[in-house]
């Protein structure tokens, strides 16, 4: 066997003309393990079909969007006529008999799923999966000559949505249960519509295979010559000092310098009391921050052991675990709902830019009841973390009684760090290592994570999650 799969005969139309109101920036470009979303797609379906169109108002937009040389870009014939105008143009440019038409926010998309539909295609104009929410007209088959003139009639009366073809002509419902065999968890059929929506597929987009024209798999899929339009998370060496004596270098993200290293200061204990807080210089160019304060620096700092985290950045910390052993329990009385900790962490998401637009970068959030109240990015989720504190501190903002959010790893120096700031309830979308749980649970620490698909794991002090049983 030659190793190449047989393509069928079908014109694949990714349809990228949407506005992505939701999401405030054209989400089709929006990077997701190392593609642009609409190049993902376009790879999946070129894997099985025999030619690709990607359909957009804008193909201009698309020039960087890292394509193959042998996909048509289209435009709209009329433009932002909703999904139904790019079906119609899809239609109408199609070379072959049977069209595939796909959204190009489809991040999980699988090959098997088409040859599936396809095999389902004898004595139909149409062939459309069904869930629970209904029919996926934008992962469907189209027989060309029967559902043009169709789709054409709907438009013309002033409708938008191309379920309305289906009554039109022949079609078959494949109950999306029935797919299963080829797609086990029907992640074909996810979209992503929303910031939240973004983090989760960039999640589970890792160890995915990558689909580039010819059959072949590659985990290089482009090279970059830095001028393109998908932004590059940014790191650079950052010094802190603490009257005049120099504390620590970390890697981390060239933003809110001031707030990383006083919230480092303070989560090292090296800070602690806001009226001592002198002035806090930035020289962001060269990477220095200058914190003067009436506090004074332990004659031992130079001697202290430095302990290398588990973090991305180079973490830095002084607190060995049994130091964090002996830190103070943390007593609180409040409680959330996990509802509002699923709407926190969305709000975070919509306001975490950098992460949006790159991928790169960890999201931290504090907020207190169902209100986000501050919201930092790093390269480094503990810098994060830090730039969260650090605000809250600088703008006296409590923290006892707050909810800490994180799009990383909840390792035990990020516990520690919120043990040190007295927060009694920490999120995050990933992991909880096991240390960081044994120490939340000595310190009276809520720790929660996972907190993604509609569900959350709570290791610690589960008593301060209500869940929807308990309310009312």
């Amino acid at each position: 066997m030659s190793g190449t799969i047989d393509k069928l005969p079908i014109t694949a139309a990714v349809l990228a003309g949407g506005r992505s109101l939701r999401m405030g920036v054209d989400k089709t470009l929006l990077d997701v393990d190392g593609q642009p979303l609409v190049a993902r797609v376009a790879g999946a379906v070129g894997e099985v079909c025999a030619e690709t169109l990607v359909i957009t108002n804008r193909p201009d937009a698309l020039a960087e969007a890292g394509l193959g040389a042998d996909v048509r870009v289209l435009q709209d014939e009329v433009a932002y006529q909703g999904p139904l105008g790019g079906l119609v143009t899809a239609l109408a440019s199609a070379s072959h008999d049977w069209m595939l038409a796909v959204a190009a926010d489809m991040p999980h998309l699988t090959p098997g799923i088409v040859r599936a539909l396809w095999e389902l295609r004898d004595g139909a104009d149409a062939v459309v999966p069904v869930t629970e929410k209904g029919r996926e007209p934008l992962l469907a088959l189209y027989r060309v000559a029967a559902c043009l003139p169709a789709a054409r009639e709907v438009l013309a009366t002033g409708r938008r949505r191309p379920v309305a073809v289906f009554s039109k002509v022949t079609t078959v419902e494949v109950p999306a249960d029935a797919l299963r065999s080829v797609d086990p968890d029907l992640r074909s059929l996810i979209n992503v519509n929303t910031p939240a929506d973004l983090i989760e597929a960039r999640d589970n987009a890792e160890g995915e295979p990558r689909y580039v024209r010819g059959g072949v798999k590659l985990e290089v899929v482009e090279v970059s010559n830095r001028r393109s339009t998908r932004s590059m998370p940014s790191e650079m060496p950052v010094t802190i000092y603490l009257n005049d004596r120099e504390i620590a270098t970390t890697q981390a993200t060239p933003v809110d310098l001031e707030d990383l290293a006083v919230g480092f200061l303070l989560s090292e204990g090296l800070l602690s009391d806001r009226e001592s807080l002198g002035a806090v210089d930035v020289d962001a160019k060269r990477g220095l921050v200058w914190v003067t304060s009436a506090e004074e620096v332990p004659a031992d700092i130079a001697e202290r052991a430095r302990y290398l985290t588990s973090g991305c950045g180079r973490g830095i910390t002084f607190a060995s675990v049994g130091h964090a052993r002996g830190l103070a329990h943390v007593d609180s009385q409040m409680r959330v709902s996990a509802d509002a900790l699923y709407d926190l962490i969305g709000d975070m998401a919509r306001r975490a830019e950098m992460y949006r637009d790159s991928g790169g970068v960890h999201a931290c959030g504090l907020a207190h009841g169902t209100t986000l109240q501050i919201v930092r990015e790093d390269v480094g989720r503990h810098n994060a973390v830090d730039k969260v504190l650090g605000r809250a501190w600088f703008d006296r903002i409590p923290t006892t009684d707050a909810i800490l959010l994180s799009t990383g790893r909840l390792s035990y120096e990020m516990t520690v760090k919120a043990a040190k700031s007295a927060v009694p309830i920490a999120v995050t979308r990933s992991a909880v290592t096991d240390l960081a749980a044994d120490i939340a649970d000595e310190l009276g620490i809520t720790l929660v994570g996972y907190a993604r698909g509609g569900k959350l794991t709570v290791y610690t002090a589960p008593e301060r999650i209500v869940t929807s049983g308990e309310e009312g």
